[in-house]
């Protein structure tokens, strides 16, 4: 194996370990995300976790966030919850950003 062989392994590998961080983080955003919006709600316990198990198979919908925020949005206008497309897209975000900090930290 040349040294060029070598060097395009490790991009293969650390391309395909990106992406599978990349594929956890957002289905851990999704469950947080769940989670906020169920709180919201009302839901809690039992149904706040089927609730947010729901809001991650949202996202095999199609490729993107649109399919996720459409859900929320849904049940948010279901319910009558008083929540903003600008709120539910900030919770969005801020979401990553902790789901990316439990992958780090292993938690």
């Amino acid at each position: 194996m040349t040294t060029f062989d070598k060097r395009e392994e490790g991009f293969e590998k650390k391309f395909a370990h990106d992406e599978e961080l990349r594929f956890k983080a957002n289905a851990r955003r999704n469950k947080l995300l769940g989670l906020w919006a169920a709180e919201k709600m009302g839901l809690s316990g039992s149904a706040a976790e089927a609730y947010a198990k729901e809001v991650v198979v949202a996202d095999f919908e199609e490729a993107g966030d649109d399919d996720v925020m459409r859900k929320v949005r849904k049940d948010f206008d279901a319910k009558g919850v008083s929540q903003s497309d600008q709120d539910v897209r900030k919770a969005m975000t801020d979401l990553m950003a902790l789901a990316i900090d439990q992958i780090k930290a292993g938690t």
